[in-house]
């Protein structure tokens, strides 16, 4: 099988499409680049598809590279047949590939290799032919100094017999689907434990089973976590006499005296060696499909939250709030940048609300500020409260942002980095009123971990989460686009065809030589050559740069083309972008080239009827229900606003302006059944939600949207 027929089975494009993507990706071609700028070549394959291939293309690679070990190994043994090579060479399935390898891997030395050097396995041969009756005389005559009667003589050869039903691809191969269709997962409360506190939160997995196949993700992870911290056992597992009765019509060919040896030897290698190796196999194949849809919950709300509507370049005075510590201010200019910072109690127990309302106004009225971010923990309410009781000279926009991982920017050396002569808490304000102005540009300084918008993220293939969450930072970034005389080293990096180094490198360049004044410019950053420059221009953006088309997503390849057509109807190119009716007397087909298709013709357009267009929304202001300030103040049957705060797979979290978010169960998003809870509901987004139940002792409250 070749590598576009292992591809072409798994992915839903064409041949020719697949072929030209693994081209332009060996070729250095990032994806956002590769989606947007070669559509014309992959067939117009989205960045998802794209993603696939190449994720494919490197597990094809890893089998082949896989395979080649194998072969050296069993070769260097002496013992690969034209037929096991063959085998090998026709098997792309890894767990196969492992079978066949099985009965040649090194391992520890097992019973059967100890009965072997006894000189057993001509008996355990005898045994398995099934030809024999009298099998006390047969094993008599294998009887030596080691070997001092005929029950361990038949002892041995059955460890040897025990160790060639566990190395049967078949009986492996099929005792799999057994359990994959059939495994019980079961969890029972280690006793010492059961009365621990921090037990109670597994308490739903004391005494619990359901079929491993119907487990879904956040279950099976919460007993994998159970376990791991020492509270409950688990076990997966088949019903025992219907594996062993597979086995033995499997092996067993009559009735002779060898059968019973069979019998003994066939439960001994489910018992001992492929019970666990299967039921093992079983729940990290369990694990691996709910890590997976973990991981891509988690990306799915990572992508939402890093799209979140942008305030855009305003001045904003950030708050963290707190009660005794107070809250610490900061005045923000249009770019970011710090301009002033304070520290104001206007909260318990120092109660001076009159000097802190007094110098919020004077800040206002001083640094020209236009809206106001308050960061969503501690004193967040009644802080929003105190704000909005300020009789401002001017209309000031009042907005509550999500503050989750911004104590971690905070501690992190980016922080450090843009305000060492500042402490934690100036920083994470910062962190507040920034997020409300770009929330891309300032999460992207954040570990994805940290930012909390998933479930069980700790307890999943932490490898293939990062992969997947830079993925997710890299499809944001490009498909907005990045303003490269304000954009940060973190927000730089992650702009295709960039990476860290050269993100150091443009900065650095940025602070020697002043603003970039066009994208041919980028040329002159050190270390950035051809390749870079193709990859990153379009995703670049230079407001009122010398080239209009640079503050666009046509790329620079493109301009030619543009330029063209400006001149076919007359016009300088400046007097084309943004006039739809000049832009509509276009016949895309008239331009096509070797380099640029249709596709890329219509996407040229298309953008230039709104360059550089923002896909994000406009932010909104929002306001809480002014009577509901705890738990203590809600109740059942209440109707109230709230913002979806957190997306999994088995329902959303929903901010109604207190310290404990709702849950609203994937049963409860609408009338109807709901396969994905985002089909219903997006983070971030306003909704209306009625209380259940709530249960202030355990601090949950139950939400419905159906009503």
């Amino acid at each position: 099988m070749t590598q576009i027929q292992f591809l072409q089975n798994q992915v839903p494009t064409s041949a020719k499409n697949i072929e030209a993507t693994l081209k332009l990706l060996s070729e250095d071609c990032t994806i956002p680049f590769i989606s947007r700028y070669r559509k014309d070549q992959t067939g117009n394959l989205d960045e998802v598809v794209i993603e696939q291939i190449a994720k494919l293309s490197k597990q094809f690679d890893e089998l082949i590279k896989r395979k080649e070990s194998i072969l050296k190994a069993i070769d260097e043994q002496g013992q690969l047949s034209g037929e096991l090579k063959n085998k090998i060479d026709n098997s792309f399935d890894l767990q196969e590939l492992e079978d066949l390898y099985l009965p040649y891997k090194k391992k520890k030395k097992t019973r059967a290799d100890v009965a072997r050097e006894k000189g057993l396995e001509p008996l355990a041969k005898v045994i398995m032919a099934q030809n024999s009756d009298d099998i006390e005389f047969m094993a008599s005559k294998y009887l030596n100094a080691q070997v001092p009667n005929e029950d361990e003589a038949l002892q041995g050869a059955r460890d040897i017999i025990a160790e060639w039903v566990n190395e049967n691809i078949y009986i492996r191969k099929n005792l799999r689907r057994l359990f994959q269709r059939n495994a019980i997962i079961e969890t029972k409360v280690v006793k010492t434990k059961k009365e621990d506190e921090a037990a109670q939160k597994f308490s739903q997995y004391f005494e619990w089973a359901e079929p491993i196949s119907k487990a879904p993700s956040h279950r099976l992870l919460a007993m994998l976590r159970a376990e791991a911290e020492g509270f409950v056992k688990l076990n997966v597992e088949i019903e025992k006499e219907e594996a062993i009765a597979f086995i033995e019509t499997n092996t067993i060919k009559n009735n002779r005296e060898t059968a019973d040896q069979l019998r003994l030897a066939i439960k001994d290698s489910y018992k001992r060696l492929l019970e666990p190796a299967i039921s093992n196999e079983t729940l990290q194949e369990a694990k691996a499909k709910a890590d997976s849809k973990a991981i891509e919950v988690f990306a799915g709300n990572l992508g939402q939250l890093l799209l979140a509507p942008p305030l855009g370049e305003k001045r904003i005075l950030a708050l963290d709030p707190g009660f005794r510590s107070g809250c610490k201010v900061v005045c923000l200019d249009e770019k970011g940048d710090l301009l002033y910072n304070e520290t104001i109690y206007p909260h318990a127990p120092q109660n001076e609300t009159a000097m802190a309302m007094k110098k919020i106004k004077s800040m206002v009225n001083a640094y020209n500020i236009e809206a106001i971010s308050i960061g969503n923990g501690t004193a967040s309410r009644e802080t929003e409260f105190f704000i909005k009781k300020i009789a401002f000279d001017k209309p000031v926009q009042v907005f509550v942002v999500s503050e989750a991982g911004a104590s971690v920017y905070s501690a992190s050396k980016i922080a450090r980095d843009e305000f060492p002569n500042y402490d934690v808490t100036v920083r994470g304000s910062v962190s507040i009123g920034r997020r409300l102005s770009d929330p891309l540009a300032e999460l992207v300084k954040i570990d994805a971990k940290s930012i909390g918008v998933g479930q069980y993220q700790h307890d999943v293939d932490q490898t293939k989460l990062k992969e997947e969450l830079d993925t997710v930072v890299v499809r944001c970034v490009n498909s907005v686009g990045i303003n490269i005389n304000t954009a940060s080293k973190s927000l730089l990096s992650y702009v295709s065809g960039i990476g860290v180094k050269m993100a150091e490198n443009i900065v650095a360049y940025r602070s020697e030589n002043g603003p970039f004044e066009d994208r041919k410019q980028l040329k002159k950053v050190p270390r950035l050559g051809d390749k870079a420059f193709q990859q990153a221009a379009a995703f670049i953006r230079i407001k009122e740069g010398k080239n209009p088309l640079d503050n666009s997503a046509v790329h620079p390849e493109a301009y030619p083309l543009v330029e063209k057509m400006a001149k076919d109807l007359g016009l300088k190119t400046a007097e084309l972008i943004g006039k739809k009716e000049k832009i509509s007397l276009i016949k895309p087909e008239q331009y096509i080239t070797s380099d640029i298709g249709i596709l890329g013709v219509k996407d040229i357009l298309k953008e230039l009827e709104k360059p550089g267009l923002d896909p994000r929304k406009a932010a909104k202001v929002f306001e809480f229900d002014a009577n509901v300030k705890s738990i203590k103040d809600v109740r059942s049957g209440m109707i109230v606003p709230g913002i979806v705060n957190n997306i999994t797979a088995f329902g959303c979290f929903v901010d109604i302006g207190i310290k404990e978010s709702g849950l609203v169960h994937i049963s409860q998003l609408k009338e109807g059944f709901v396969s994905d809870v985002n089909e219903v509901v997006k983070l971030h987004q306003h909704v209306q939600v009625k209380v259940v139940e709530v249960d202030e002792d355990r601090k949950r409250i139950q939400l419905t949207m159906i009503f």
